[in-house]
């Protein structure tokens, strides 16, 4: 499950990115300064970071500096008000990966996200498989038999979540955890909801049973 770090001082923004992000399926932190930018990057691996520049305690700019210097070469996009052709070269000069004005649609913002994701070398897969099971990070698509299945975008990190862990049970509390920005609070059993529509959606039809109930412990996607 790919995670993000916004850096944003403006609460409406804050709140429209991570809405669209979470919904797209992606984990967010939300930062409103840059030093405490600068320490959660630090202390944890984020798959991308989507950095304003106006804001309080060490601006944008110099955070990107810091992180490069630190050898932190997770993509940065910067986002800002500050649209001059200098501007943009400047933020591009200074490491960042790539540069957006205000204000921008969210689609555009998709689409540039995506191609940093595509150009990063984490290590970390973005194509997982599970006997007849496919799953692209990136593009979003799921296929099981060749049979592409359409799931949303609660459905895919759950399902992104135990293909990163499979063969592993997986408690209620630990799948929590990792689902946490996609929760829905009024939902006591959110988890057993969402195995039901995966298992509906994965394993109906199917001779082959992929999403395993283990009694006691949780769940656990495997071939056996």
């Amino acid at each position: 499950m790919m995670k993000f770090l916004i850096v944003e001082d403006d609460i409406k923004i804050t709140e429209f990115l991570k809405k669209g992000l979470n919904e797209e399926g992606y984990t967010v932190d939300i930062s409103g300064s840059g030093d405490e930018a600068l320490y959660l990057a630090s202390t944890t691996a984020y798959d991308l970071i989507l950095l304003d520049i106006m804001i309080p305690h060490i601006d944008g700019i110099s955070v990107c500096k810091i992180l490069r210097a630190n050898n932190n070469m997770t993509p940065i996009i910067i986002l800002s008000a500050k649209d001059t052709t200098e501007d943009k070269v400047h933020g591009l000069n200074e490491g960042a990966n790539d540069y957006l004005a205000k204000p921008f649609s969210f689609s555009e913002l998709l689409a540039r996200i995506r191609v940093q994701l595509r150009h990063q070398d984490t290590g970390i897969s973005t194509k997982l498989s599970l006997a007849d099971l496919e799953m692209d990070v990136l593009t979003k698509t799921v296929k099981r038999r060749g049979e592409t299945i359409k799931l949303t975008a609660k459905e895919f990190s759950l399902l992104e979540y135990m293909m990163r862990h499979k063969n592993q049970v997986l408690s209620e509390t630990k799948i929590n955890e990792a689902m946490r920005d996609l929760n829905e609070t009024n939902i006591s059993n959110i988890v057993n909801v969402y195995i039901y529509r995966l298992r509906t959606k994965l394993d109906k039809g199917h001779e082959q049973k992929l999403i395993k109930t283990v009694r006691g412990m949780g769940f656990c996607l495997n071939d056996d």
